[in-house]
């Protein structure tokens, strides 16, 4: 299993290099809503059916975690030691879900390699 933010999501969803390797594991991936809501942000954003996206993401079986108060302890436990690397709440709400299921989690975003937070990160590209 794994955990994987916005960025691995868009980038599969977008056919951006790198990461192609997603899709196939999509069935066995877990994300935040808070990641979830990123994506559908974006979709939105550019013009798409907000709707349709959201049904088009739950088809890939990838599973969608509510974000709970343990789970905003949890990202905010992290503030301090991801604050340098620019890393936001939805950044953080992706690294704790990884880190209280014990899984890795895969991005797109390169500054997540620099990250010694005790987590395993995969990036993408």
């Amino acid at each position: 299993m794994i955990v994987i933010d916005a960025s691995a999501l868009l980038g599969f969803m977008f056919g951006e290099p790198g990461c192609s390797s997603v899709g196939p594991r999509l069935p066995e991936a877990v994300m935040s809503c808070v990641n979830l809501s990123e994506v559908l942000s974006r979709l939105a954003r550019d013009g798409h059916d907000v709707a349709a996206a959201a049904e088009q993401i739950r088809r890939t079986g990838v599973q969608i975690v509510p974000f709970d108060e343990a789970a905003a302890r949890a990202a905010a436990t992290l503030t301090r030691a991801v604050r340098s690397h620019g890393l936001g709440i939805q950044d953080r709400a992706c690294l704790a879900l990884a880190q209280s299921r014990g899984l890795p989690a895969v991005t797109a975003d390169r500054v997540w390699a620099q990250l010694d937070i005790g987590i395993t990160v995969e990036v993408l590209r």
